[in-house]
């Protein structure tokens, strides 16, 4: 059995009998090489590792399901929450077809109400603010996924540096623009504060860097792909030399259906954040130069950690947690 299961006879002897801990990942491999050899106490062993892991209920607000990006993050979970070693995990996912504060907060607290710590992406409202709040003063752990949220009381936050992705994005222009002139940038609504942070960090970096560059107006999509394609389809109309583009927001469908409808739409510079099925295609047939894109497994997985940890009382887990971005070309992306 050792042999089947690539460890040394000593540990499965401590699976088997249970004489000391053994990381969840290697007693596995044990469980599956003596049910594949037929070993009759193998169910025991089943049973044994699944009474040693505590169960935890997690739950999720993410946005809207007909979203690629929020499709792909769902699927994330799932994976890093079953890779989980240390206890058993159920998961509860939840989407926001409607954006409204009141249908979110409602949403938090449904959760807080069945589960052990809750990670949400939402707009910064105070609705918001204060349900995830509630479930705090509760002793429920909560997170901000994605887009930080302003509250009164710690709240975890696992993702990107906003701010610093809106400062690469301008750098990305800075270099690769033709010349100088003016650059547009798309959010879905100011109440995301992860966009508000990508159009701050734009703007700083062009003020600091490179002053030539004039950013122009932002327009809110809505998160709305008709919403962006009209917008794209006036800020092309109003300004025909634009040099950059930056879409912060959702609507990336819209935006490259106008993109495509443009003679000259190649020679912007268009950067957009995350991989969807659309920033995949429009990457692909030349409309997107790059993405500045979340590492999904290394964020579901650090995010797990941190809530199995907070659960645990351990309060450092709320600490901001900051990931590298992930730069997609058309040579890199798979």
């Amino acid at each position: 059995m050792a042999k089947a299961a690539g460890v040394s006879v000593s540990t499965v002897d401590r699976v088997i009998n249970g004489r000391d801990p053994v990381r969840g990942p290697t007693a596995k491999k044990v469980m599956k090489a003596a049910e594949s050899l037929g070993f009759r106490m193998a169910p025991l062993i089943g049973q044994s590792l699944s009474k040693e892991r505590p169960m935890m209920r997690f739950g999720f607000l993410l946005l809207q399901k007909n979203r690629s990006f929020y499709e792909m993050l769902a699927e994330e979970l799932l994976r890093a929450a079953g890779k989980s070693s240390g206890v058993r995990i159920s998961v509860r996912i939840l989407h926001t077809e409607e954006l409204a504060p009141t249908a979110v907060a409602a949403q938090i607290k449904a959760l807080g109400g069945e589960c052990d710590a809750v990670a949400v992406v939402a707009a910064n409202h105070p609705l918001v603010s204060t349900a995830l709040e509630g479930l705090a003063s509760r002793g429920i752990p909560v997170f901000a996924l994605i887009s930080e949220i302003n509250t009164r009381v710690p709240v975890g936050y696992v993702g990107l540096d906003n701010y610093q992705l809106g400062r690469t994005a301008a750098w990305f222009i800075a270099q690769m623009a033709q010349a100088p002139g003016k650059v547009g940038v798309l959010v879905g609504t100011h109440r995301f504060r992860c966009q508000d942070l990508n159009e701050s960090g734009l703007r700083s970096y062009f003020r600091e860097h490179a002053p030539r560059f004039e950013v122009v107006e932002p327009g809110a999509t809505l998160e709305n792909a008709g919403v962006a394609a009209e917008l794209v389809r006036h800020l092309l109309q109003r300004e025909p030399e634009l040099r950059g583009l930056y879409i912060a927001g959702g609507g990336i469908s819209g935006v490259l259906t106008a993109l495509r409808e443009c003679a000259h739409a190649k020679s912007i510079v268009v950067i957009g954040n995350d991989r969807t099925r659309s920033a995949h295609q429009g990457l692909l047939d030349g409309h997107i130069r790059l993405l500045l894109s979340h590492p999904l497994a290394s964020l579901c997985a650090t995010l797990i950690e941190r809530m199995i940890l907070a659960v645990r009382g351990n309060s450092d887990a709320l600490a901001p947690c900051f990931l590298g971005i992930n730069i997609l070309t058309p040579e890199n992306i798979r």
